[in-house]
């Protein structure tokens, strides 16, 4: 829909805005590899969206889906290469991966075309904060001690999905919200096997046990913006459901970008994503 909407866009002879520029910005959890990926919609993203620095927060790419079978539509190649071509114009890119994309962590230290791989990073802003960038896996009891309850949930979270799908055409039919029916499933799993606390709790407790302000992260797909016992969390969330990213202004404030469809923005539409309790940790 919204390659169908630039279409006319570009056939009635308008011009483009321009990108809205950043500070920074941070992505996570875009799964490329997986079918259940928004290539399309991320494109859409980078095109309206730039930033100074772009940090990857990890699962930026699905190895374990791409281990199970290739699946690689010219989409997703599209979003690596539009990302080399930020690097190249000058956008510093910094990488942390995740445990999907844990095979990345091989290569840290290195460059790859303009593209810094880091385990993690630590971020200053704009007014002086210092910002612990991590993937969030590390402090998952699940994917650390029982991979085998990750990969059975990474099972589930596919099946969910595409509950998920089916379920909210009927919503939008209805002129009903969105609403995420993995979530809640995912939210639910998550309970029965995380036993170590809450993964907000825990990654605002390593940034304070860092000596930092703050910490960015992903993993769970989430996207939030808090403050745990005089620490700033910050969860980028996910492009594969809610479809969000976190940007940092130029004054040092964060804000959670939820990106729609052309369609939707032209239509002045606000996201429409029913509020879950946040999640304890486990296999995102």
């Amino acid at each position: 829909m919204a390659e169908q909407n630039l279409t006319s866009f570009r056939a009635q002879g308008a011009v483009e805005p321009e990108p809205r520029r950043y500070r920074t910005l941070f992505l996570s959890d875009l799964h490329l590899g997986a079918k259940a990926a928004q290539a399309h919609l991320l494109l859409d993203f980078l095109k309206h969206n730039d930033a100074e620095t772009i940090y990857l927060v990890g699962d930026i790419v699905d190895g374990w889906k791409l281990r199970k079978g290739w699946h690689w539509p010219q989409a997703h190649n599209d979003v690596v290469q539009k990302m080399l071509r930020k690097a190249r114009k000058g956008t510093r890119v910094i990488y942390v991966p995740g445990n999907h994309d844990e095979f990345a962590r091989d290569y840290t230290g290195l460059t790859f075309g303009g593209v810094e791989v880091v385990e993690h990073a630590v971020h200053e802003t704009a007014d002086g904060k210092k910002m612990l960038i991590i993937h969030g896996d590390q402090f998952d009891i699940v994917v650390r001690n029982a991979r085998w309850l990750a990969f059975l949930g990474d099972w589930a979270y596919d099946a969910a999905i595409a509950v998920n799908t089916v379920l909210n055409r009927f919503r939008r039919m209805f002129g009903v919200g969105y609403w995420s029916f993995s979530a809640w499933a995912k939210l639910k799993v998550k309970e029965a096997v995380n036993f170590i606390g809450d993964f907000e709790e825990t990654l605002a407790a390593e940034a304070r046990r860092r000596g930092v302000d703050g910490v960015v992260c992903g993993h769970i797909h989430h996207a939030a913006i808090k403050v745990i016992d005089g620490v700033r969390y910050v969860n980028t969330g996910d492009f594969v459901e809610s479809c969000t990213a976190v940007a940092e202004h130029e004054d040092g404030s964060f804000e959670i970008l939820h990106w729609l469809t052309m369609a939707e923005r032209d239509a002045g539409a606000a996201p429409q994503i029913k509020a879950l309790p946040a999640p304890r940790a486990a296999a995102a």
